[in-house]
């Protein structure tokens, strides 16, 4: 039996964009248009041509996909034609092929929002449908809040999309607006709906206001629906859209949907799933959630021995897909509840070669759990846990010692002007080095005062000439006087690589001063920077 086939619709670039906060430029457009078209996504609604500048230069130039571009829309007003409306007037002008168009189908909106008749909101629907269809556009008819119309007026919002396919609409897509339906609703209501218009023309929009986009999504389809619309990383207003990285992999890895369906994402497109996500998250200048499903990068990483010890032996034992899939990976997280496998499985992946039954093993994990003790963490400090490692087992050269160091704020007459001027002692193959340096804060002082003078001296500039701190986070351990703090910091080079590490202290400038200084150790013994004869 042949399988039918799901359409995917990416809404990111129209829905995604209502977020609070969130304001794509066309540069960003383009790019999550043509990340979106390379994992293999159908429709790509790019945007409500006419609405703002951005819009409108998007469809006047619209980028040459695999993907088939869609404007936005909203049926005609009352009391015009369809030609002399300006709003339909920018799609039909739009340089693409396809246009989703809303309308309402709950007739206390139409009433309400609209205040005309619910016949006139008919004959707009009608006479929209018509339009677009006359004017050669595939049209897809948004039934806004069709499910609480449903549920209101049964039978008018069920004339609303009779409305639309009858005139010539492509898809039908059922919008749950305010996104309060639940699974079990949607599949009774989607089942219903799928007696009058036919399964291959039926799609499903949903808001996550319950928290249920997705399943919401997934019951639509097994009830019916053959396009599935949604947002990258849930993007949207109020709770988000439905999340399309969570939909596409469901659809393609399990069972339940697979062996029905066929979508156009192969295996080796969904790869780059992954990226696409957090290509969003990169654009938009914020963190990506560590713990999001198939993608986050906790998503699949393990931190009890005993799990670690069942993955190492088949991973199958705690994930439910191999993370390659999607163009993830496995993380094995040491911690204070860290057994041998976690530190062995670590130690493969750093490509340190050691014996299982080395004592060192146990060295490690030991020292681990002692620093964890007092306020370490290396779950997200790769390279400081690396570091550690290497130099218990005697790996690290010596590359710089710190004597002192001292960091002074200094205001001045003018209260916004106040200053961090950091100096500090170094000892580089047996040489004292004074250095000084400001900055914008201690730590940016003392970076400023270490490194550039670490330049200075021939055998590391340059090494350390691309170094930059890109991220720092603080965290106060536990509350008063003599709280300890963690500090986490990010840094990066020219190369493109980001390595983290992490210092503790009851003072917050020793923390960073640990921190800063892991960092600048790991550049050198990265680039194999030659050891100080101190």
């Amino acid at each position: 039996m042949s399988k039918e086939k799901i359409y995917i619709f990416d809404t990111t670039l129209r829905d995604g964009a209502q977020t609070e906060g969130v304001d794509f430029s066309l540069d960003d457009k383009v790019k999550i248009a043509s990340s979106l078209s390379t994992i293999g996504v159908d429709f790509i609604e790019g945007g409500w041509p006419g609405a703002n500048p951005t819009d409108t230069n998007f469809f006047n130039q619209p980028p040459k996909l695999e993907s088939k571009i869609v404007a936005f829309g909203m049926t005609k007003r009352s009391g015009r034609s369809c030609e002399n409306d300006p709003g339909i007037s920018s799609i039909i002008n739009a340089k693409v092929d396809h246009a989703c168009i809303v309308g309402k189908s709950w007739d206390y909106h139409v009433d309400i929002a609209l205040g005309i008749t619910n016949e006139e909101n008919l004959e707009n629907i009608k006479d929209t449908t018509k339009y677009f269809v006359k004017n050669n556009k595939e049209f897809m008819f948004d039934a806004e809040h069709f499910f609480d119309g449903y549920k209101n007026n049964k039978d008018y919002a069920l004339s609303c999309i009779k409305s639309a396919y009858d005139n010539g609409a492509r898809w039908i897509v059922l919008c749950d607006t305010n996104g309060g339906t639940l699974p079990n609703e949607i599949s009774e209501i989607v089942s219903e709906v799928a007696k009058v218009i036919p399964n291959d023309h039926l799609g499903i929009h949903a808001h996550n206001d319950t928290g249920n986009a997705v399943a919401n999504s997934l019951a639509a389809i097994l009830a019916g629906a053959r396009q599935v619309q949604g947002t990258l990383n849930g993007l949207g207003e109020r709770c988000g859209n439905a999340n399309l990285v969570s939909i596409i992999p469901t659809l393609v890895l399990k069972k339940t949907f697979n062996s029905k369906f066929d979508t156009n994402i192969n295996h080796s497109n969904l790869k780059q799933l992954t990226n696409c996500s957090r290509l969003l998250d990169e654009i938009l200048n914020k963190t990506s959630n560590k713990h999001a499903p198939y993608v986050g990068a906790s998503a699949f990483a393990h931190k009890g021995g005993l799990h670690v010890s069942a993955i190492q032996k088949d991973p199958k034992t705690y994930e439910h897909i191999e993370p390659d899939l999607i163009g993830n990976e496995r993380s094995i997280v040491v911690s204070d509840q860290a057994g041998r496998s976690n530190i062995l499985s670590r130690l493969e992946k750093l490509n340190i070669k050691i014996n299982k039954d080395d004592p060192k093993v146990q060295e490690i994990l030991d020292e681990v759990k002692d620093r964890e003790f007092t306020g370490y963490s290396y779950d997200g400090a790769d390279a400081s846990f690396e570091l550690l490692t290497r130099r218990l087992l005697g790996e690290v050269p010596n590359y710089v010692q710190i004597k002192n160091y001292e960091v002074k704020i200094v205001k001045g007459t003018n209260k916004k002007n106040i200053n961090s001027v950091a100096k500090a002692c170094l000892i580089v193959d047996g040489k004292e080095i004074l250095c000084e340096g400001e900055g914008n804060g201690p730590v940016n002082a003392l970076d400023q005062a270490i490194r550039s003078n670490l330049n200075k001296v021939g055998k590391y500039s340059e090494f350390l000439k691309d170094l930059r701190l890109v991220d720092y986070k603080v965290r106060i351990l536990n509350t008063g006087t003599n709280a300890t703090t963690r500090v986490s910091i990010e840094s990066s080079d020219d190369r493109g690589k980001n390595w983290f590490t992490i210092g503790v202290s009851p003072n917050i400038i020793e923390a960073s001063f640990k921190a800063l200084l892991d960092s600048i150790d790991y550049k050198l013994f990265k680039e194999n920077a030659p050891s100080s004869s101190n």
